[in-house]
């Protein structure tokens, strides 16, 4: 909650002067393994309609040693977005995306399931990638405890809400800072590289703006998410 209550400052009337968090310096990620770099808070910093497709790939990494490959993305964009949560302004559900780039912003949705994004662009656009689909890659059996419905590990994240629940993400982790890691949780770079020519096409399971080509992801991939829902 602490983290959320940040980052309702920072997204307040003044969206421009707030304390900032108390993040642990990157350097000092202990559950970070060798060679991986977590992302800087400058990758977000761009429409999310750039940060998306260079999130395939990358890796969600909690410091209980769940670790999963992205592989399925959509960007939402705001006010220029009527399918985005923020397309009308700020309210208390999605004031976490227009606070800094670089935290996770969690939302409710269906009465039952968590969904993870990462918050792009600047202070106020209310802009983000929501983290569609991922590939387990460690920690799997507390995955499959967390997702004891999963028959296979390809149903492990094989949508946002499973994404979420296999990685144990629920609504108090909305707010923590991917960069800083003040939630135990970032994105991180292991090395594997965007793929050249991911699979774009429109979101699924949305009501407006169904014509954007908004979504992106890793062609022919046994974890890509299936079957439309609405957002």
């Amino acid at each position: 909650q602490q983290a959320k209550c940040a980052c309702l400052r920072r997204a307040g009337a003044a969206l421009a002067s707030c304390t900032p968090l108390s993040v642990q310096p990157v350097g000092m990620l202990d559950f970070l393994p060798p060679q991986w770099s977590v992302l800087p808070r400058a990758f977000y910093r761009r429409h999310p309609t750039m940060v998306a497709p260079e999130l395939l790939n990358k890796v969600l990494l909690r410091a209980d040693g769940r670790a999963a490959r992205i592989v399925e993305v959509e960007a939402y964009a705001g006010s220029e977005d009527p399918a985005a949560h923020s397309y009308r302004g700020m309210t208390a559900r999605n004031a976490t995306m227009f606070g800094e780039p670089g935290h996770l912003y969690v939302y409710f949705t269906y009465g039952m399931h968590w969904g993870s994004n990462a918050v792009c662009g600047e202070v106020g656009e209310g802009v983000g990638v929501l983290l569609r689909a991922a590939e387990p890659l460690l920690g799997l059996d507390a995955m499959r405890q967390a997702r004891p419905k999963a028959k296979r590990d390809r149903d492990l994240a094989s949508g946002p809400g499973k994404l979420s629940q296999a990685l144990g993400i629920t609504g108090a982790m909305d707010g923590a800072d991917l960069v800083g890691a003040d939630g135990g949780i970032v994105l991180a770079d292991d090395g594997t590289a965007p793929p050249r020519d991911p699979v774009v096409g429109p979101r699924i399971g949305i009501s407006r703006a169904m014509d954007f080509p908004w979504r992106w992801h890793v062609a022919d991939h046994p974890h890509v998410s299936a079957g439309p829902r609405r957002r």
